[in-house]
């Protein structure tokens, strides 16, 4: 009985979490200016996003911090010049993006999910990976170009891996002089921790048209 009972309990918070991880944040109308720049607040590393109308002026910035996992739908979107979408799980590694999108004008548009670099000798995480991108585009939509930056109906996805442009000799010369000036050895190293050197994974891009 006592059994059954904990499995009840359990199922219930089991239930419980499910039903958070799928809710969906409905903005009705974002707006986001010229160079201005606008982060979505979530505790969670994976949020769902449904916004109505999107309207991004030139040089502005939608980000997404400390996430794992974004989904992004978007029902009517205007993207000016070189706006950024942005993500990050806060460990280094590039945020996965799903979007739906129906772009009714675009510009360009760089989606940022890359792979940050560690830096051994200060309190950090490993090389990165870069995220896993995927853009769809409803059937209204604008198709976009991924080969000419200069000409309007751009997007680009910034995928690389973090570490590929690490320097093995600076970094080991930077491990060696924290240890040597620290009086308690590895102690004099955040957490007593050195990151493998070896580059992070990476990401991916696709972009899907519908019939």
């Amino acid at each position: 009985m006592k059994a059954k009972f904990v499995l009840t309990i359990f199922l219930c918070f089991a239930l419980a979490f499910v039903g958070k991880a799928q809710e969906t944040q409905h903005i009705s109308k974002l707006e986001i200016g010229k160079k201005a720049k606008k982060n979505i607040d979530s505790r969670d590393s994976s949020v769902t996003i449904h916004i109505d109308t999107l309207i991004m002026k030139d040089n502005s910035t939608l980000s997404f911090y400390g996430k794992k996992n974004v989904k992004l739908t978007v029902g009517h979107a205007e993207i000016g010049n070189k706006a950024t979408i942005f993500g990050t799980d806060g460990k280094n590694n590039g945020a996965n993006f799903d979007i739906h999108a129906n772009f009714q004008k675009l510009g360009s548009l760089y989606i940022i999910a890359k792979g940050d670099d560690a830096f051994n000798g200060t309190k950090t995480f490993p090389n990165g990976n870069g995220g896993k991108v995927k853009v769809t585009l409803m059937k209204e939509s604008i198709k976009p170009q991924s080969t000419n930056k200069k000409a309007t109906n751009y997007i680009y996805a910034d995928v690389v891996a973090g570490g590929r442009a690490v320097n093995a000799n600076s970094d080991l010369r930077n491990i060696y002089d924290r240890i040597k000036t620290a009086p308690t050895g590895l102690r004099g190293l955040p957490q007593g921790q050195i990151y493998s050197g070896s580059p992070g994974t990476e990401g991916t891009f696709e972009l899907i048209s519908t019939p």
